[in-house]
């Protein structure tokens, strides 16, 4: 992660959001006030989207189980699933 101050950031915005965006760049951005972490909007949303299904009770337990169930062979074909 590369680490830029506040007024650095004022002077490279477009720089900056480019290699954010583009590159998958993580720059932390440091200040009087405190940090803050640039990160890319797909980025943001995975990590949102992670965090809600970890946030599922048994989720993992439900994962491993059908795992198994389909290496025993226990699968469903779409048609038997959805008549």
């Amino acid at each position: 992660m590369t680490t830029i101050t506040a007024t650095e950031l004022r002077s490279n915005l477009f720089q900056v959001l480019k290699k954010t965006v583009k590159g998958h760049l993580h720059t932390k951005i440091s200040s009087k006030e405190g940090n803050a972490v640039l990160i890319s909007e797909d980025e943001y949303d995975s990590l949102l989207e992670t965090a809600e299904l970890l946030s599922i009770p048994n989720l993992k337990e439900s994962l491993k189980e059908a795992d198994k169930e389909i290496e025993k062979g226990k699968v469903y074909s779409i048609e038997e699933v959805f008549d």
